[in-house]
């Protein structure tokens, strides 16, 4: 009989060890990529080069550089049928002029939160696994508050960034900075490594509220609902 009644503690140990320990390899990756310029990749075409030269096929290639960035800073290759013209550059101060500022901002912000919120989860759910929790905070209603705001964060962190990029044409006017002779324009676009560990991240908030179901905590409205049955239910009987 004993080892049945330690079983069930020792896996919800298990799980929250578990979760806390996705929970810090995220805080871990969004802080590196929220560092590292690996965010985009684009290739951009020399319009005006291509158009003077009526270049076609092949030819393009000629006038076909490209860049990659993150939400700090970024470097790319620019040509225009004269060789490759290698350009480094920073959003801050250089870009404040050309971008979409306060969505980049937000976008920044908003991943200082995410990194803040997954090492509080962190905390909290090894607290959940070693120690006594509170029932609010440090509980698994707590773990679940944490899991959802935690994923909004990362959902709004992908969001944020792909209409500053699709929508405000990002790339092209990180080429066309400070370019008086020559137009730019984007050919292609691909997220890389650093935009793919946030929608990793978000997945695992996703993740780590399956996990406390799994370790036996029901879901804050199912179990409030469940509650006002078994209340119904009661005052039926009398």
């Amino acid at each position: 009989m004993r080892p049945f009644l330690i079983m069930p503690s020792q896996q919800k140990k298990i799980i929250f060890c578990m979760a806390g320990v996705l929970s810090f390899a995220c805080s871990l990756g969004v802080v590196t990529a929220l560092g590292t310029p690996l965010w985009i990749k684009a290739t951009i075409l020399c319009k005006t080069g291509a158009l003077l030269v009526n270049a076609s096929g092949q030819e393009l290639d000629k006038f076909m550089g490209e860049m990659q960035y993150g939400l700090f800073h970024g470097e790319g290759v620019r040509q225009c049928g004269l060789g490759a013209r290698p350009f480094r550059f920073s959003f801050f101060p250089d870009l404040l002029k050309a971008i979409p500022v306060s969505i980049h901002v937000n976008v920044i912000l908003f991943s200082a939160i995410l990194i803040v919120l997954t090492m509080v989860g962190t905390a909290f759910f090894m607290y959940n696994a070693f120690g006594k929790p509170f029932e609010t905070l440090h509980g698994p209603l707590g773990l679940y508050l944490l899991s959802f705001i935690s994923g909004s964060c990362g959902c709004l962190v992908m969001i944020l960034f792909a209409s500053e990029v699709k929508i405000h044409h990002l790339s092209e006017k990180i080429a066309n900075y400070k370019e008086g002779t020559y137009v730019y324009k984007t050919q292609s676009e691909k997220y890389t490594t650093s935009f793919w560990v946030v929608f990793i991240c978000f997945f695992v908030h996703f993740l780590n509220g399956v996990l406390i179901r799994l370790a036996g905590f029901q879901f804050p409205f199912t179990k409030s609902k469940d509650t006002e049955t078994t209340n119904v239910a009661a005052d039926l009987m009398y």
